[in-house]
């Protein structure tokens, strides 16, 4: 079932007209996925490789999980959902937020699909703001210093965006403690 479902989204073309470089929705998951990565929406390298975190955010991604490119591509192991599945382009500084469509028609049918799951990473201010909700607090920044208070389920984690660089030098106690906790988490459920 969740292989049908998969190929409705690689197919889905809700939102093409708004999209300049077109449709390529990018996802992985399978039934025994164990950890879930709610991430923001491809960037354009991701985009024209089809391959999820095919940059140098997920090559730091992968060393804040402690984990090796081949067991990030497992989808037995790693199931990684962006809030918006296609490349939304680019905006003044950055690239565009993801769509909105996205995660209301596909996550919730997904995540029914998967019965494995440890833990649900949702990273940066997107993923936070959709399912942490009314637990969340103010600011990204607050979420992530309090990752405690959304676990078992939740652990919100800042993009690992190399645009990002300024917001890990004024929080270093992200690398001193989140980091080193994230690793822990996630070597006990693999």
């Amino acid at each position: 079932m969740l292989d049908e479902l998969l190929q409705q989204i690689r197919a889905c073309n809700v939102c093409e007209a708004s999209l300049a470089f077109g449709v390529n929705p990018v996802v992985q998951a399978c039934p025994e996925s164990k950890i879930v990565i709610i991430s923001q929406a491809p960037g354009l390298k991701v985009h024209q490789s089809n391959i999820p975190w095919n940059d140098a955010s997920g090559d730091q991604l992968r060393n804040w999980l402690g984990v090796t490119k081949e067991q990030f591509y497992n989808p037995e192991l790693f199931a990684l959902i962006p809030m918006g599945f296609c490349y939304p382009g680019k905006a003044a500084s950055g690239d565009l937020p993801p769509r909105k469509e996205c995660a209301p028609l596909w996550h919730a049918r997904l995540l029914s699909q998967m019965k494995n799951v440890a833990l649900v990473l949702v990273i940066g201010r997107y993923a936070q703001n959709y399912y942490l909700k009314e637990k969340k607090y103010k600011t990204m920044t607050e979420n992530i210093q309090h990752y405690n208070d959304f676990l078992p389920d939740y652990f919100p984690l800042p993009h690992p965006s190399p645009r990002n660089f300024i917001w890990m030098n004024k929080n270093q106690w992200f690398a001193e403690k989140v980091v080193p906790a994230l690793k822990n988490k996630v070597a006990a459920i693999l």
